[in-house]
Parts: C-alpha cells; structure tokens; sequence
C-alpha cells in the first residue's frame, strides 16, 4: 500500500476576519496526481502556501511524507518543487543561470540545464535574458525550474495557463513522466478537461471548504448523467436535436422509437463534465 505524501488535518486559515481555507481535511498517496480545483478566491493558493511552509496554518496541521510542515520547513525543502502561476524569477538572468542557481542551492550535481529547456519546448533560447521571454515562455522556465531537484512532491498551480496548446501537450506528459517516476503531483488548474485527464482524484474547492474529493469517473456517476444525443432531419431540410437519457428504465424504448420513426443523421453519447458536477454541487462555475 502507498504511503501517504500529503496529509491535511483540520486545515485553517483566516486572513483579517475572512476564513479562506476553512477545516479541510485530505490526503494523497505517493505518486497520485491530485487535482485541485475551484474558482478563484476559493483558497486552493492559501492552502498551496500552507502545505509548502509559505503560511503557517492558524488551526490544523500539514504534514508532507510524514512531517508537519510547520516545524520541519526546511527539511522539505529539498523533497518539494513548486511552480506558482505568478512567476518569479531572476529576470536580468538567462534561463540557464536561473536553473543552475537553484540547482546549487538544492545541491544539485551534474545539472543539465540545456536538457531541461529541451525538456519544456525552449531549445535554444537557454541564453536569451527571461526579461525577453513571453508570459508562456516564463511559465515553461517556471516549470523546468520546479523539476530541478528531481522532487518527491510537485505543485503545480495552472502550469498551463498562457501556453498555446503544442505547449501544454507537453507539460501535461511532462506532468505525467514525473507521476510515472513515483512523484506525487499536486495540481491547481481551471481546465477540466486537463484536470480529467491527468487526476487520480480531484477535489473540488468552493468557499474554503473541501466540497467534494473522488476519481472524476466516481464524480461522474454519483453526480452526472449519461446522454444519447442525435440529430434527426424533418421535412424541409429542418434539423433538431434528440435527447435519450441513457441509465433511465424507458432508455431501450426510446432508442428504439428514435430509430424507427426519425431519420437519424448523427449519433454520439455524451457524459457530464466536470465543469457541470462542480456547478451542480456549488452552484457556481470554476472561472468567476
């Protein structure tokens, strides 16, 4: 049985009078992908930040392969990369000198800088300041800058935003090279169809509070519901759209009837996305 590599217990924190990470509890195996996803304000930064030692919980404990971050800040340091969306690097530097930098202070041997820009799609721009680098650009350099301690924990908070899709392909099977190598991921994103493609789990995060955690197939079964849809033609060249709800007892009858008395054109099933589970639990959509 896996380990657990992240444990939250009665996590809280409250800023002024606003509780933005209210009581949550969680944990995650070695080597799963979590997803964590919510809309902006929801506290999934908040609870980045106390899970890396950034903010110290004002309830609960962290606890990160088997510490509590609180007391043990610096020893995970070196077990834990982190890739913020905002970036933060050394701007006057090339992107080689910012990843050699943090390779000696996590001291990192026989660093190879070059192949780690090969890795995230910037080949042969390794010498160009990051001042001169586009926003996705930087977010890629964030990324490769994260990896450079080879960590046993990974956050990745919107590692594809800016990117144009050749770009996100291949941090998305970068993200996946890094669970495959035993690496735990834990992963902020707006994108559902990332999140439900990349996640072991996901969590949904709305107003501070954990509102539901599962494998996005077991979220999609308690919560959604699978549709037949079709496209019938009518006379007069008129097209319209058929509905078949499919785990309904009338479901064998109605696509018999569909068939036999409308000229079906086109045919596809259709699932809940994650996007409708989470407005249906919260009443609200991810990006607000």
């Amino acid at each position: 049985m896996a380990e657990k590599a992240i444990v939250a217990e009665n996590l809280t924190y409250i800023y002024d009078e606003l509780v933005a990470v209210d009581h949550i509890n969680f944990s995650i195996d070695e080597g799963e992908i979590l997803g964590f996803l919510g809309p902006n304000g929801a506290g999934k930064t908040t609870t980045v930040k106390m899970l890396t030692g950034q903010l110290k919980p004002k309830e609960g404990i962290a606890r990160l392969l088997g510490k509590d971050v609180a007391k043990h800040v610096e020893e995970i340091q070196d077990d834990i990369g982190v890739c913020f969306e905002t970036t933060n690097l050394y701007e006057k530097m090339s992107a080689i000198e910012n990843l050699n930098l943090f390779a000696k202070l996590f001291g990192v041997k026989d660093f190879d800088a070059d192949a780690s820009l090969v890795r995230v799609g910037l080949a042969g721009r390794g010498r160009d300041r990051v001042e001169t680098y586009s926003k996705g650009m930087k977010q890629r350099l964030m990324v490769a800058r994260s990896m450079v301690n080879r960590p046993r924990i990974l956050f990745l908070d919107e590692p594809t935003a800016g990117l144009d899709p050749t770009s996100s392909e291949a941090i998305l099977n970068i993200i996946l090279e890094e669970r495959d190598r035993g690496a735990t991921i834990f992963l902020t994103t707006h994108d559902m169809l990332e999140a439900d493609k990349l996640s072991n789990r996901v969590a949904f995060m709305n107003q501070g509070r954990i509102v539901a955690l599962d494998t996005p197939m077991n979220l999609k079964q308690k919560y959604g519901k699978r549709a037949l849809k079709a496209s019938v033609a009518l006379e007069g060249g008129r097209i319209e759209e058929r509905e078949i709800e499919l785990d309904s007892t009338t479901t064998p009858y109605s696509i018999h009837e569909l068939f036999s008395k409308e000229n079906v054109i086109t045919v596809h099933s259709e699932e809940a996305t994650l996007e409708d589970i989470f407005i249906k639990i919260t009443g609200r959509g991810l990006v607000e």
